[in-house]
């Protein structure tokens, strides 16, 4: 038999351990979790988790991970919960309080990391504290990772884990960031669950032109050829549709749950002409998210050309952030580019990671649907493709299926999508106490051994 949680108490332990986490600096790069995973340890260690239980395994100096397992009977497979614990640089001037001071002012949690995702990871770390004390019956071991570099690349982190320690996570599902909490639609709130993910491909376009004198300007100059392509991808306003099976079901479950005539505006958006259509005339930040659900995206980014001003560089380069719809290559969207800009200019693959998708018709999806219905049943649910990238990509190489599932219940006024990688990031306590019962539920259902 599960025991009641005191909910109240839950939540101010799962703050102090937030706190505790923002306050060191895991800043990526150059990522130095060493300290973060230290306070992880130190806090299973204090609650009695058993040494030989747990595992810290080093990439290198100072990027480390520690996962540790609570055994089931071995009757289903395990669950993986991960959260990492790098977070992005910032800019401390813009700041209303210390990035890093972990302070709890009007009921939020301040610092780098509130949102993305040290605030998850201790909410996973409650949770899994939770069954260790009540000696819950599993029927699943049930994993914690708490996992280095997930902000620049993985290399040190859920890729090392899958290269290097498969053995330590080896699981059926996995929980990781992004999903089941609070998005606002003008009067509409969403909890978007993430089920798919699209892929990185980041690419150097270069032109080459005739080098020459500043004084002396001729129409050869790499740097106008440049400049011209990327105003040509401006105007162009988006790549080609691509509707991938999530977004056909995010769609769908948006349909199911809304009134005439948004219900049959949805299903008409099953077709790419027409979704290509009010992509070209939906404009601001709801065309933007539209645009990255069905879209290869590229965004220009870093600039460079020359080293002297009054000298005329033969080659002119600039960095783009592209994201591919699952299914889509790199090399998709380098044809998507050149039917735009040309052949003239030159584009070479600097990185790349394949997207992730995974079947939302699993009793683990279904079970996350219904307990979030149930924590705010006014609220829309819906599977997600997310824009951005998460360890989900390379959890995937192992077989596991990941979902985006952090719950909780945030106020309208939270700017969430403003405030993951920028200033002034903090998360509300009541979201954490909204939450944290609904990740408990989840967990203890689809893990536990019953009565």
């Amino acid at each position: 038999m599960i025991e009641p949680m005191n909910w109240k108490m839950a939540t101010e332990e799962t703050v102090k351990h937030l706190v505790r986490l923002i306050q060191v600096e895991t800043i990526n790069p150059p990522g130095n979790e060493l300290p973060a995973i230290l306070i992880v340890k130190d806090i299973l260690e204090g609650a009695g988790f058993p040494r030989e239980a747990f595992k810290i395994v080093e990439s290198a100096p100072n990027r480390v991970n520690l996962i540790a397992r609570i055994k089931g009977d071995g009757s289903e497979r395990p669950l993986l919960m991960s959260g990492h614990v790098d977070v992005v640089p910032v800019e401390r001037e813009r700041w209303s309080h210390d990035p890093f001071g972990g302070e709890v002012i009007d009921n939020e949690v301040w610092g780098r990391g509130a949102l993305d995702m040290k605030g998850f990871l201790a909410m996973y770390l409650q949770t899994f504290l939770g069954l260790f004390r009540q000696k819950t019956p599993l029927k699943r071991d049930v994993i914690l990772a708490a996992i280095a570099d997930e902000e620049a690349g993985f290399a040190h982190g859920s890729k090392f884990l899958v290269d290097q320690h498969r053995e330590l996570i080896e699981a059926e599902y996995g929980l990781t960031e992004s999903g089941a909490l609070t998005i606002y639609m003008g009067k509409i709130k969403v909890y978007p669950i993430q089920v798919a993910e699209k892929g990185v491909c980041w690419l150097r376009a270069r032109a080459h032109g005739k080098p020459g004198h500043g004084s002396i300007p001729h129409s050869d100059n790499p740097v106008l050829f440049l400049a011209q392509a990327i105003e040509r991808l401006r105007r162009a306003r988006h790549l080609p549709v691509h509707l991938t099976p999530t977004f056909i079901k995010m769609l769908d479950a948006a349909g199911s749950q809304v009134q005439f005539p948004l219900s049959s505006l949805t299903k008409l958006l099953h077709s790419p002409m027409l979704m290509s259509f009010v992509l070209n005339r939906l404009k601001g930040d709801s065309g933007n998210m539209l645009s990255a659900l069905v879209t290869n995206t590229l965004t220009p980014t870093m600039l460079l050309a020359g080293n002297k001003v009054n000298v005329i560089p033969s080659v002119a380069e600039v960095a783009i952030d592209c994201r591919l719809v699952p299914g889509q290559t790199p090399e998709s969207v380098m044809n998507e580019i050149h039917q735009i800009v040309g052949g003239g200019i030159e584009l070479e693959i600097v990185y790349t990671t394949s997207g992730a998708e995974f079947s939302t018709e699993t009793p683990l999806f279904r079970l996350m649907e219904k307990r979030t219905r149930q924590m705010d049943p006014g609220g829309l649910v819906i599977p997600m493709l997310m824009p951005g990238v998460t360890d989900a990509c390379q959890y995937k190489e192992a077989g596991i299926k990941v979902y985006g599932f952090t719950p909780g219940i945030l106020p309208p006024e939270m700017p969430l999508m403003k405030m993951a990688h920028g200033h002034d990031e903090r998360i509300p306590l009541s979201f954490i106490e909204s939450g944290l019962p609904v990740l408990w539920d989840v967990v203890t259902e689809f893990c536990g051994k019953g009565d």
